[in-house]
């Protein structure tokens, strides 16, 4: 009889696999509640992580609990809703007032493709490490630093990747305060951080309202596969400033964007799952997405450069790093670096350009894409 007990508990069951995934969850724990990385991403993914790697709970199977709230990731009904919440959050003001930051928000997203350049080029088969176009794809949409548009591209490409890819995603974002400053002190001079740039003019509300309307158009004209996404980002943006549906759009900044990002922080944790995660395609794909972020930034950076060579109006080459889509984080990361360099400088407002336009180019990385290997 006390056999039997002893192997109905999960102490008989665990391995070592899964108490590395504790420790994963744990040290994920620390940076969230003692460092303060992000605590509203990295509390539900880690605690998802540690949630689901108890041996014989059945919590991931189809009818266990974070079973059946993953199917909104797998059947891609998270990440446009979080959309939604992000544009109901955003002021596209920035981006409209100074149309160039479209520029280094596109130049971001050339981490992407050239992440999916190199993932496809992998071939080890000592490790039986290779990577389809499709799952090439979804590895280098890590780079936009944008974790709904990587679930949502990977749950169309290759879902077998989901779970690494959407960890790897949002752990980036994350860390974002760690990551990015490195990159943007080695790509620029202390004077360059020191540039000021003039003050953006005031955008109207009509413009404002005019702004999304004719973004969804054109989007959903030249690139249809990005419109989950950019529709719903654009809905979420109107919703917010058309001044006449207020309580929708606070429904959609606090209670939807809340309990969505709690669903997919559980959901994305709980696929982490030792069997899967612990292995060298997993890693291949975290140290990818480490690779991809860093490409992501220093391409912003360097266009930024370049567009200094061109132009008259100087801008503060810090901002191009804003152009991955981690709103508003990789913002705020640029004021912290350029105040370092000058105190009296402020770029929040001028990072938040390229920032919102990192949201917009990500989502139309991933419906071409899509609409290429899909």
């Amino acid at each position: 009889m006390l056999a039997e007990l002893w192997e109905s508990t999960g102490l008989s069951l665990i391995t070592w696999r899964e108490i590395v995934m504790f420790a994963i969850a744990f040290y994920l724990l620390y940076l969230a509640i003692y460092k303060k990385y992000e605590p509203l991403l990295l509390v539900p993914i880690s605690f998802g992580i540690f949630l689901a790697n108890f041996p014989a709970t059945g919590i991931m199977s189809e009818d266990g609990l974070l079973g059946i709230l993953y199917q909104g990731i797998k059947l891609g009904i998270y990440p446009p809703l979080i959309f939604l919440g992000i544009g109901a959050m955003t002021d596209f003001g920035p981006l409209i007032a100074n149309p160039r930051s479209l520029l280094l928000g596109a130049a971001a997203q050339g981490g992407i493709f050239l992440t999916f350049v190199i993932a496809s080029k992998i071939n080890l088969p000592a490790l039986n490490l290779s990577y389809s176009l499709e799952q090439a794809a979804s590895i280098g949409i890590i780079a936009g630093a944008d974790g709904p548009t990587a679930i949502f591209l990977t749950s169309k490409l290759a879902p077998e990747l989901l779970a690494p890819i959407a960890v790897a995603a949002y752990s980036y974002m994350a860390l974002v305060p760690i990551l990015q400053p490195k990159v943007m002190l080695l790509l620029t001079t202390k004077d360059e951080r020191k540039i000021r740039m003039t003050q953006l003019r005031k955008v109207s509300q009509v413009e404002k309202i005019i702004f999304p309307i004719v973004v969804t158009l054109f989007s959903g004209l030249l690139v249809p596969s990005s419109l989950p996404l950019i529709g719903t980002l654009m809905f979420g943006n109107l919703l917010r400033e058309c001044g006449v549906t207020k309580r929708l759009s606070h429904a959609a900044q606090n209670e939807l964007m809340n309990i969505v990002t709690i669903f997919v922080g559980l959901t994305v944790g709980a696929s982490a799952k030792a069997e899967t995660f612990l292995s060298a395609s997993t890693i291949t794909i975290m140290l990818l997405g480490a690779v991809s972020f860093i490409l992501a930034t220093a391409c912003g950076i360097l266009i930024a450069k370049l567009m200094n060579l061109i132009f008259k109006d100087k801008i503060n080459p810090l901002i191009g790093a804003a152009g991955v889509s981690a709103v508003p984080m990789s913002a705020r990361v640029v004021q912290v670096v350029g105040q370092q360099s000058d105190p009296s400088n402020f770029l929040l407002m001028h990072a938040m350009g390229p920032n919102v336009a990192g949201v917009i180019g990500s989502a139309i990385a991933a419906g071409l894409l899509l609409a290429y290997l899909g």
